[in-house]
């Protein structure tokens, strides 16, 4: 299996750990912004895309009038299984969906919302070619990617870590992947190969990621994300030791105790 194909796997216990440790730690702030941007719409039905454990979702159901349905799709049914266990303060509807072929019929949603799901697409202009197809006159996409993983600390930490222990082929799936998609003029083009005719809106938002130890981000990334895959790859027995090198990296970087460091997105919203 290549490194792409292992890029998008999240099975075994990967969607448990990114539920408990990535969640707070990176996904939770960009979770609220994307909702607040949403919620001063009009809308009646609401698709997520690429809903992973269902952070997004959650927020959607807590803040979106209760007369807004809202459908939440992903690619793998271990994610939409945690998704689904964790539940959400109201029903949602949970569909098992490629983004680049969706299930559902033309002009049937107010809304598409992608969290960090977009970098993950082998083919992003036909995804955005299937957002603008369901979405009606008027609606909105937004997505959300990370920016360049130098400008996201303990990922950017975790990655030049590995190298030492991996030297001859170091695992770089945070950088390839996950912040593989941060060019704006790219987006805004593949935008426009799927279809969109508007200029999108691209705001580039930086945040704080904060965790009780430095173990945590560890955990997160080498455990928590298909980074695991690449790590077991090389040698299964090492993913321990793996996760000890990353976890003193950032504590050399952040300190012993409670860390705190940079992430930063780009918020991407653009109206069909």
């Amino acid at each position: 299996m290549s490194s792409t194909d292992t890029d998008k796997v999240f099975a075994g216990s990967v969607p448990k750990l990114y539920e408990t440790y990535l969640v707070p730690l990176i996904f939770e702030p960009y979770a609220a912004d994307l909702v607040t941007r949403l919620a001063s719409r009009s809308l009646t039905r609401v698709l997520e895309i690429a809903a992973g454990t269902g952070v997004v979702t959650r927020a959607l159901a807590s803040i979106l009038p209760e007369s807004v349905a809202i459908v939440a799709t992903d690619l793998n049914p271990p994610m939409l299984g945690q998704a689904s266990a964790t539940g959400t303060k109201r029903p949602v509807e949970w569909r098992q969906a490629d983004a680049m072929q969706l299930p559902f019929e033309d002009r049937t949603f107010d809304a598409v919302v992608c969290q960090f799901g977009v970098m993950f697409f082998p083919d992003k202009s036909k995804a955005f070619s299937e957002a603008s197809r369901v979405l009606r006159p008027g609606g909105v996409f937004i997505f959300n990617v990370w920016d360049r993983i130098e400008e996201n600390e303990f990922a950017d930490s975790v990655t030049t870590a590995l190298e030492s222990l991996f030297p001859k082929d170091p695992p770089r799936f945070l950088a390839r992947t996950p912040h593989g998609y941060y060019d704006r003029p790219t987006i805004e083009r593949d935008l426009a190969n799927g279809g969109f005719t508007a200029s999108p809106q691209i705001a580039t938002v930086t945040a704080r990621s904060r965790a009780k130890s430095a173990r945590v981000p560890a955990i997160a990334f080498c455990q928590g994300t298909p980074l695991r895959n690449e790590i077991e790859a090389r040698d299964a027995s090492r993913l321990g030791e793996a996760t000890d090198v990353a976890a003193e990296a950032v504590a050399q970087r952040f300190g012993k105790g409670a860390v705190d460091g940079k992430i930063q997105a780009h918020i991407v919203t653009i109206e069909n």
